[in-house]
Formats: C-alpha cells, sequence, structure tokens
C-alpha cells in the first residue's frame, strides 16, 4: 500500500495571529498575512495553515473563502500547544541595523524569553525601533517553530538595569576583558546573558557590573568577536548546558 501522505504537508504556510484561535472556530485574515498569502503563495479554498496566537499553541486551519485582500480561515484542531521556553534573558547593547536584525532573529531562533536592550556609554544606536524589531521577532518565530513569542522590554540604560536586577537571577557579563568559562558560571534559569556595543563596556561600566550581587564574569572564547556574534554565541552555550537543547524537537 502507498504510504499515506502527511498532513499537514511539511510546505504548509505558518503564521502568527494577534487574535484567540480556537477549534471549530473561523477568522478572517487581512493586511500583509492576506497579501502574502494570496499573492505569493497563491493560496486557494481549502489549503492548510499553521496558525500560532502566543496564547493557545499552534492550529491547523483550511482557507475557507478567498478574496481579492482577505481570506476567511476555520480552525480544525491544535498541533502543538503554547511552548514553554528556558528562562533566559538576552541583554544586549543595540548595534547597527542589519546587525541588530540579526541579533533579534537568531535569539528567537535559539529560544530566549525575553530580549532586553540595554543602552551603554558607547552605544552608538541609541534608538530602536521597536515594530521592525516586533517584525523580525515574529518572522523568526514563524520559520523556526516556536509557539510562544519572546517578550520585548523597552530599551534601558545600564545603571538603571543594575538598579532594578531582580536579585533571583544570575546576570552573566560576557567581559572581553575575560572571565570564567559560561560552561563553569552555574547559572541555570533563571539567567540572563549581558553583551555589550561595538566599543565594548568602559572602566567605569565594568567596575559597576562587577560589584554587583547577581554578576558572574563570563569569557567567550580566545578571540575577539562582534557584538552581534558575542550575543548569539553566549546565548548557544548557555542553551547547551542549561537549556532546552536536550530536546528532541517540537511535540508533535
Amino acid at each position: 500500500m502507498p504510504a499515506t501522505p502527511a498532513w499537514p504537508p511539511a510546505s504548509t504556510p505558518r503564521l502568527f495571529i494577534d487574535q484567540p484561535l480556537g477549534a471549530e472556530s473561523a477568522l478572517a485574515i487581512d493586511g500583509t498575512a492576506a497579501h502574502y498569502l494570496l499573492h505569493v503563495m497563491r493560496a486557494k479554498t481549502g489549503d492548510p495553515l499553521l496558525l500560532f496566537d502566543n496564547r493557545s499553541g499552534e492550529w491547523l486551519a483550511s482557507i475557507a473563502e478567498t478574496g481579492k485582500r482577505t481570506l476567511t480561515v476555520r480552525i480544525e484542531r491544535q498541533t502543538r500547544p503554547l511552548e514553554r521556553v528556558p528562562d533566559l534573558w538576552l541583554c544586549f547593547a543595540p548595534v547597527k541595523k542589519a546587525r541588530l536584525d540579526w541579533i533579534i532573529e537568531k535569539a528567537t531562533e535559539l529560544g530566549v524569553a525575553r530580549l532586553q536592550p540595554v543602552i551603554t556609554e558607547r552605544t552608538i544606536v541609541e534608538r530602536v525601533k521597536r515594530e521592525r524589531i516586533e517584525a523580525q521577532i515574529v518572522e523568526a518565530c514563524e520559520q523556526c517553530g516556536r509557539t510562544a513569542l519572546p517578550e520585548l522590554a523597552e530599551p534601558v540604560k545600564l545603571p538603571q538595569l543594575l538598579k532594578d536586577w531582580p536579585a533571583e537571577r544570575t546576570l552573566l557579563f560576557a567581559d572581553e576583558a575575560g572571565g570564567i568559562p559560561l560552561t563553569d558560571a552555574g547559572a541555570p534559569a533563571p539567567a540572563a546573558i549581558l553583551t555589550g556595543p561595538e566599543g565594548g563596556f568602559t572602566d567605569r561600566e565594568r567596575e559597576a557590573l562587577l560589584a554587583h550581587p547577581a554578576v558572574r564574569r563570563i569569557a567567550l572564547g580566545p578571540r575577539i568577536l562582534r557584538a552581534e556574534t558575542a550575543a548569539i554565541a553566549a546565548t548557544g552555550i548557555w542553551m547547551a548546558a542549561y537549556g532546552d537543547w536536550g530536546t528532541s524537537g517540537p511535540d508533535p
């Protein structure tokens, strides 16, 4: 007997929908998402979709009706519950546009729970376009299979970050001047990683960080890393040591 084709197919479009989803319900899709489905994917009535809402997980839907700029879908069943990612924050100094996009995309794929922009003394990019970052987060979640969006915090200056820091959360300070290997830091969740700007941290900032009781200074190998490389390298090491990289993959 021929094998039954997988359903939904691996090529099924996957989209974030910012409204509650539930079985046997219908909803209208318009705007950018509708344009993508209708004019890029050439979606038609009966085609399957995978939708997630950052509330209840992922759902299988099918297109019930199409128009010129909108389409209606019917939710059929839940395919995955809302995930619980490791409780890791990535605190990073914003960098230039393309490199910032890369940090947001890769950190989301790696599974961070919260993205926290931090303004340091040498930060060049102090104005962060929230809508642009949110779009990068959504696109990365759609691609990598996340069912929960990472939280995006408002930018904060480093002294304020340290003043308000929760005592129970370890802050792993990636210091270009050196430190202990991240894997020796003994820093399971709740934890956070702090990486600096292109020019690194100032002596005054380093002194304030090392005086903070929640801070542990870490090193990221023998070479000097770009700011965006440091952020993603540290996140990957933490996920391998303390996060969810030991799992087999998304729930079926």
